[in-house]
């Protein structure tokens, strides 16, 4: 029986950037502490909200170290140390790991991708070359790869994989994912607007964008459902709904980032190729956040 990094709602927080570009760390810290007083039961630093594509390894590292540092242990911090090169991926592993962080997010290969045995081959290498709980993250739209379920199974008998991210929205695969791995997996979901329907397959929390601009609400979706108040919990995860869609009307993180800084943060631009979002997404950010309730 694997035991979850987290359960709960984990943010995936995104990175605070400068007018010149360069990472905002005392923002970043800023919103660590509010994200941990407002229920949040983890920290995902450089995953793909966090723009992990734009940072160089330097930042990237410096990153992890700042997040691992400045939680102090109050949550688990998971570093996205995922890539494309199996031997990238085990290095940014390796130094994350010797960061401190407790576990670590590895999204599938991207643009040259791999089968279904090159997954395999690629996730034992990473989770064989560290000693801290790999979750594995499946994530077709962006990466055009995805992790079939018998892939998993096979995975999962790797005392070092611990989980998978779930972000396929396809909740019959989810389910056989739940039926073939059983207390060998855990699974998170990978998309706000689904939440419970995860939660009601098994799941044990969700790797929230939601959780920037609404991270009581998001702990209180998964809360509710295991304190055993399931309708509590679907109705706080319908009311939740509009504004979910809205954070992914643009390219992630682009409506995260605009919403923070609507909201007061210094969330500062994202770096190119992701630029503003037009008017009409920023109004539906707008009246999704004001029906909400976390906006004035």
């Amino acid at each position: 029986m694997k035991r979850p990094v987290f359960t709960g709602a984990a943010i995936a927080i995104i990175t605070p950037m400068n007018a010149d570009g360069s990472i905002n760390f005392d923002e970043l810290g800023r919103i660590i502490d509010d994200q941990i007083a407002n229920g949040t039961d983890a920290i995902v630093i450089c995953g793909t909200t966090g723009e992990s594509p734009a940072l160089d390894h330097k930042e990237h590292t410096d990153c992890i170290r700042y997040a691992v540092e400045k939680t102090a242990h109050r949550v688990p911090v998971i570093a996205g140390s995922g890539s494309n090169d199996t031997a990238y991926a085990i290095r940014l592993s390796r130094e994350a790991q010797a960061a401190g962080a407790d576990g670590l997010l590895l999204v599938t290969p991207y643009y040259n991708k791999t089968s279904q045995a090159g997954l395999i081959a690629h996730y034992t290498a990473i989770a064989d070359a560290v000693d801290i709980p790999c979750i594995l993250y499946n994530v077709p739209s962006r990466t055009g790869v995805n992790i079939q379920p018998a892939t998993l199974a096979v995975l999962c008998r790797h005392p070092n994989i611990n989980a998978v991210k779930e972000a396929s929205g396809n909740l019959a695969q989810i389910s056989e994912i739940a039926a073939l791995c059983g207390d060998d997996l855990i699974i998170y979901s990978g998309e706000d607007g689904i939440i419970v329907p995860m939660l009601a397959v098994g799941a044990k929390g969700v790797i929230s964008v939601l959780s920037n601009v609404a991270p009581r609400q998001a702990h209180d979706i998964c809360q509710l459902w295991f304190d055993g108040k399931t309708q509590e919990s679907l109705a706080l995860q319908l009311k939740a709904l509009p504004l979910c869609n809205a954070l992914f009307a643009d390219v992630n993180p682009i409506p995260v980032k605009w919403a923070m800084n609507r909201l007061g943060w210094n969330a500062g631009p994202c770096r190119l190729p992701l630029v503003e979002p037009n008017e009409t997404v920023r109004q539906r950010l707008e009246t999704s956040m004001r029906d909400f309730g976390i906006l004035d």
